[in-house]
């Protein structure tokens, strides 16, 4: 993989990570561009126990733009974009609209109630571009340009969690119109927090009293009794098992898992990075066939937080959940959901692993939902 470091015209890091055999990378940015916001704040709400990131100059990012007018599409004679490049493999950018940032100096609010702390939305977001075709989707990338991708999130993630103050970086995708995409290239997310999130808080911590229950790994024992009993299982291989979980929230939920138990995604080998990539891509093409088009998404890498006491419980592995609850039908979650977080599903989990072991023979539909 080669790794070329660059700045955009306002002074937000861009790097590409291409084939070895790739040609050089255009590096200089001509834009004129305004100063990034550094206004992010985060507020604590004292009955929950969990941190807001208040972020509202993002009201102005772009939204929805003409094909022609892609911001993550190369940068052409005439048309300058967020990739200064003609072309590239997969590329890397500080976001122009960061929700979190290591320069941020938000956080004094008058007239905030007491028990209400507010600091800086100190941390980092990055834009990671899958691929410089506009029409391509995850599901269509050749297996060695995946793995690029993963070798991407294992760089990130090393480089994120050495920055001072982050606690857990988080790479993920939002892919279609209903998640609330608002560019259809393909393309995901890196968000380096100052914080332990809410959900990685909730897992770690039922990890730690099973194990002080049991002497065992709580994800371990979970992937290894689906892997016994094989009902929810959609595709396995020698390093990688995808299951549809037992208990799950969403109409469409898969869960990705190494059988190997490590930590982050820098602990993956060679080996189980490549198995991945195939695993990978033949689950998304799966669940594209389901109702056959492309599937709206949420792909959410859990990984161990930077330094938490919690951090030896995890587990690293890939939840992808989709709101298509038929062809036709979406699913909003609605007052037990919203209100009290109690979810209701439609169908079944075995049902829908069935489906997904079913559609393993479909041809792969391109191209984003957008």
């Amino acid at each position: 993989m080669k790794r070329t470091v660059s700045q955009l015209a306002d002074g937000r890091e861009i790097i590409y990570f291409d084939d070895d055999s790739a040609p050089a990378r255009e590096l200089h940015d001509p834009r004129t561009l305004d100063p990034v916001s550094t206004a992010s704040q985060m507020r604590h709400d004292p009955v929950l126990d969990e941190w807001v990131i208040m972020a509202s100059h993002r009201q102005n990012r772009i939204y929805h733009p003409a094909t022609n007018d892609c911001p993550l599409c190369p940068s052409t004679a005439t048309r300058h974009t967020e990739i200064p490049s003609s072309d590239y493999d997969v590329v890397v950018f500080e976001n122009r609209f960061p929700s979190l940032s290591m320069h941020a100096v938000g956080g004094e609010v008058p007239g905030l109630p007491p028990l209400v702390d507010t600091r800086p939305g100190v941390g980092r977001c990055e834009v990671v571009c899958f691929t410089s075709d506009h029409d391509a989707a995850f599901a269509t990338l050749k297996p060695a340009h995946a793995r690029l991708v993963v070798d991407t999130w294992a760089d990130r993630t090393e480089a994120l969690g050495a920055l001072p103050g982050v606690a857990q970086v988080f790479p993920f995708e939002n892919r279609g119109e209903a998640i609330g995409v608002t560019l259809g290239h393909p393309h995901g997310q890196i968000y380096a927090y100052p914080f332990v999130t809410p959900r990685s808080r909730q897992m770690l911590g039922n990890a730690a009293r099973y194990f002080e229950r049991t002497g065992q790994n709580l994800f371990a024992d979970v992937l290894a009794g689906e892997r016994s009993s094989g009902a929810r299982v959609i595709v396995s291989s020698e390093c990688w098992t995808a299951f549809v979980p037992a208990a799950s929230r969403w109409p469409v939920e898969v869960h990705v898992y190494p059988n190997r138990r490590v930590l982050d995604i820098p602990s993956l080998t060679d080996a189980e990075r490549d198995d991945f990539a195939e695993l990978y891509l033949d689950v998304l093409r799966r669940l594209d066939a389901l109702y056959d088009m492309p599937l709206p998404y949420v792909a959410a890498w859990h990984q161990a937080p930077v330094s938490d006491p919690l951090r030896e419980q995890a587990y690293l592995h890939l939840q992808v959940s989709s709101i298509q609850r038929s062809a036709d039908k979406l699913k909003y979650l609605a007052g037990s959901e919203t209100g009290m977080g109690a979810f209701i599903t439609d169908v079944l989990p075995e049902d829908v692993a069935g489906r997904l072991r079913a559609a393993g023979d479909q041809p792969p539909t391109r191209g984003p939902l957008s």
